[in-house]
């Protein structure tokens, strides 16, 4: 059962009507929005992220010139979840249910946020014992408490780790505490920051193409450069370039997917290019399929 609203702008290339999935046959992909940023510290507005993306993705083609693909994914856009206002837990458990119901009918989900704890709902879903989990941020966000709460954007991969101790690997990394260097290092974290990028971008093409098993891919729109990404909650100068991005995230070419967010994109205009950026990250994603 969904608990969502529907939303009259579906996310462009969509199959229109649900009832015409094939259940039970090749999967194919459900977008939800999560329109949630209660414990957001900094700039505040990633509860439009959905809509803004959304709207973005009409500004794109349905071919992809370097991959020299036309779009063939089966997706399907339910609209947005019943976040609740303040309350993270009803929200996380709203969204458990929904990406469970997902997994259900074959939908591998696909989650636009909204704030970055959110990720925590999804995985909570999902069956990720021998996963790993490709974090694209600008943050660690592995503390485990951050401002008395243990359940926030900036403790959300902490969280993630207590729950199930996966393979984590973060790109892009360029702020944290000593506390969350240190847990990453004792708990076999693998971090790369943007000058890892920029001075051995092979390697780091390397590294994701080795991952072996499924992967779940969370990208916070931080990881950009504000440059590229201004409208997020908390922007961190010297970031990577979407360019930079789209070759680490073309290297998932035949990975298993079993699932993927976008998540703090606090947008409020249309034509924001933070929201631009991150509707082509979702459609890079496609593309591979």
């Amino acid at each position: 059962m969904y608990l969502y609203t529907e939303n009259p702008l579906k996310f462009a290339f969509s199959q229109t009507e649900f009832d015409d999935f094939p259940l039970n046959r090749e999967s194919g992909y459900g977008i939800v929005g999560v329109p949630f940023d209660s414990t957001t510290t900094y700039q505040p507005g990633a509860r439009y992220g959905p809509l803004f993306v959304r709207e973005a993705s009409y500004n794109f083609e349905n071919y992809n010139l370097f991959l020299k693909k036309r779009f063939n994914a089966s997706v399907y856009d339910i609209g947005n979840l019943e976040a609740v206002p303040g309350n993270f837990h009803k929200t996380c458990a709203n969204l458990k249910s929904v990406v469970s119901s997902m997994v259900d009918d074959c939908l591998i989900p696909i989650t636009i946020g909204g704030e970055h704890s959110i990720s925590l709902g999804v995985i909570s879903a999902l069956d990720i014992q021998d996963a790993t989990i490709l974090h694209f941020d600008a943050h660690m966000d592995l503390r485990d408490d951050y401002m008395g709460e243990k359940y926030s954007h900036a403790t959300v991969m902490r969280r993630i780790h207590d729950k199930e101790p996966l393979k984590i690997i973060q790109m892009g990394i360029r702020s944290s505490s000593l506390d969350e260097s240190e847990f990453a290092r004792d708990n076999n974290i693998d971090y790369y920051t943007p000058n890892d990028l920029r001075s051995n971008i092979e390697g780091m093409q390397r590294i994701i193409r080795k991952i072996k098993g499924p992967v779940y891919v969370t990208v916070d729109m931080d990881v950009l450069d504000p440059a590229y990404a201004p409208s997020v909650s908390t922007p961190t100068p010297c970031g990577i370039t979407p360019q930079q991005l789209e070759t680490l995230i073309f290297c998932l070419e035949g990975k298993e997917i079993i699932g993927f967010d976008v998540v703090e994109v606090s947008s409020t205009v249309i034509g924001d290019i933070t929201a631009i950026n991150a509707a082509k990250i979702i459609l890079d994603l496609l593309f591979l399929q």
